[in-house]
């Protein structure tokens, strides 16, 4: 039976492929305030605001590719099952071949009713103030706001309790409740954290080996160190 490989990767895996993060250094995210168009307030503020930006974003998506380390992502399924946990709305795991893949906050590439939360729709285009679901009620961006429930929570805690070993790829480890999963391993479970810039882990009691490299680089030496267990 392979062992159970778990990732949890954030923006940092994304950046290589072109995709930026608002967390990088000015707080903003493509230029916008988070508050203005990642949050429900920013949605009933302007919606024709909050529209164009995830319509800009689900075009850059279309430009950019997977990157060396989602690809070895997905090499890895070879040798383990892997789960990945991701904080990314892009699709760029999936694309690259990984066929366990969990978004925590939602995906670009579907929407989701303003009335039913649970109604979500595959979208590759545009969406604007007019496209209504079945039962004529607007449409939105599939996205985890801040300040709204994750609801993939619980299934990612269970993810993570049955890992046998744990990696952390380019995340700041800073956004709750994502950050808080990690405190759900075994303490005898190995945990791999690959940033360029790793802060230290709170709240965990595991052997942490940190990878001091961006993903890509950081994947080449996990696959090494993988290979060697």
């Amino acid at each position: 039976m392979k062992k159970k490989l778990v990732v949890l990767t954030g923006a940092g895996i994304s950046a290589e492929s072109g995709i930026k993060t608002f967390r990088d250094s000015d707080g903003l995210w493509e230029g916008h305030d988070v508050m203005e168009v990642a949050t429900p307030e920013g949605w009933y503020k302007n919606q024709e605001l909050v529209l164009d930006f995830y319509n800009k974003r689900r075009q850059q998506l279309k430009e950019v590719k997977p990157n060396l380390g989602h690809e070895i992502l997905a090499e890895l399924e070879q040798d383990f099952e892997v789960h990945i946990i991701t904080q990314n709305v892009d699709d760029l795991h999936e694309r690259a071949g990984s066929t366990k893949v969990l978004h925590l906050h939602g995906e670009l590439l579907k929407v989701r009713s303003t009335q039913n939360k649970n109604l979500i729709l595959d979208w590759t285009e545009d969406l604007y103030t007019g496209d209504f679901d079945e039962n004529g009620h607007q449409l939105r961006p599939h996205i985890v706001w801040f300040g709204e429930e994750v609801p993939a929570l619980e299934e990612a805690i269970d993810i993570v309790e049955k890992a046998d070993y744990l990696v952390v790829i380019g995340t700041s480890l800073q956004v709750y409740p994502a950050a808080g999963l990690i405190s759900y391993t075994y303490s005898t479970t190995p945990v791999f954290y690959i940033d360029p810039k790793p802060i230290a882990i709170p709240n965990i009691s595991n052997k942490v080996e940190t990878i001091a490299k961006i993903a890509s680089e950081g994947m080449l030496i996990l696959r090494e160190r993988l290979n060697s267990i």
